[in-house]
């Protein structure tokens, strides 16, 4: 299953392929990403200290201190920064600091696996007195096991052509007689049943807890009408080729679907759940300390993140960024206020609970 972090990268590489990009902005917006090539070990007897971020993907790249890197050596002499890209799943976590063998400083993570993670005591906490929370927009996107300097969105997306009175909810979404036609979910509990909670009727001002059963049952409803996708290109060609004329994907592929298709293909902001891009620090890290430092200006920068916002859509969590965004980026800025007030902001803490058992009944579910 791709995480929303390997789309973003996949993403940048469709970007550079089709020429809408330069190598130089390729691996700039990779670097944003902190996406590096590869495993990049710790060197004995390497002059001044060393940070090993890990990511899901990508090339070697020397543009991560045009976004990060630099302004933070700056401000620290003798550390670098260096990416590893060999992808950091909750089992590869945990597997590292069970060991005792920890190389990785800084991952990037998830919302759930950072609660996961950090209820097993596999994490460091983070250090709020380094880390400022007033550089985040709202208590979702700093949690005691991890922070996120990104963030991005589950979304509505639906074919105008078949549709010219737009859907405006996930009542709508599953309004098969209203808006007749196929639909398309994630092959994913998260983001599913939360869409499914608010077809039901709760209020998305308190959709936490989830009704599980119930919204399993909801999928159920519309499963021989849909169709599931597992990769962010993937869910884009459902809609391309009018497989699905309706779906639930992320912001960043509803993004380019609109833009390439003229208009044809919108989403809306409505009841799109928003979500932290989460970066976490397994215990016992190398970098000690100074890794709190590293995450604390990656919060900070909110040009960065206005940066990575026009080069893939992510958004920005650092209040101060969407004062910074362009015009034409607002539209596709899912941290918008005019954006964020009508999403709900997903609840990582009971995902973290719940997240094993019920995505196994929604897989168990979808494909039987």
């Amino acid at each position: 299953m791709q995480s929303f972090q390997q789309d973003c990268v996949e993403l940048a590489f469709e970007k550079f392929r089709r020429g809408e990009v330069s190598r130089r902005a390729l691996l700039a917006g990779l670097a944003a990403l902190g996406v590096g090539s590869g495993l990049a070990p710790r060197e004995a007897g390497a002059q001044g200290r060393q940070l090993v971020m890990v990511n899901w993907g990508g090339i070697a790249n020397d543009g991560f201190g045009r976004f990060y890197g630099e302004p933070f050596a700056a401000a620290n002499p003798g550390v670098r920064v260096v990416q590893d890209s060999t992808g950091p799943s909750a089992g590869r976590i945990r597997s590292m600091v069970e060991s005792g063998r920890v190389t990785w400083d800084i991952c990037d993570s998830s919302a759930t696996s950072s609660y996961l993670l950090g209820g097993m005591n596999l994490l460091n906490r983070i250090d709020y007195t380094i880390v400022k929370r007033d550089d985040v927009i709202g208590p979702t996107f700093a949690l005691e096991h991890g922070a996120a300097p990104y963030s991005f969105s589950n979304v509505l997306v639906y074919d105008s052509q078949r549709f010219p009175t737009p859907p405006q909810s996930w009542a709508d979404f599953w309004d098969l007689r209203r808006f007749p036609g196929t639909r398309l979910l994630r092959r994913d509990a998260a983001g599913a049943l939360d869409a499914a909670q608010m077809a039901l009727g709760k209020d998305p001002a308190n959709l936490y807890p989830l009704d599980i059963r119930a919204s399993l049952n909801k999928v159920r409803e519309i499963r021989r009408n849909c169709v599931f996708w597992t990769s962010g290109s993937e869910s884009e060609q459902f809609i391309r080729t009018g497989e699905a004329v309706m779906g639930q994907i992320w912001h960043t592929r509803a993004k380019v679907l609109e833009q390439e298709s003229n208009g044809r293909f919108k989403h809306i902001w409505n009841q799109g759940i928003l979500q932290p891009g989460i970066f976490v620090s397994p215990r016992g890290n190398p970098g000690g300390e100074l890794v709190q430092r590293l995450l604390a200006s990656m919060l900070s920068n909110a040009e960065a993140q206005v940066g990575l916002l026009q080069f893939l859509g992510n958004g920005p969590t650092n209040p101060r960024a969407a004062a910074l965004v362009p015009a034409e980026f607002r539209r596709f800025n899912p941290t918008d206020p005019e954006n964020a007030r009508v999403q709900v902001a997903q609840d990582g803490r009971w995902w973290g609970a719940n997240y094993a058992q019920a995505n196994a009944d929604y897989i168990d579910m979808v494909t039987g």
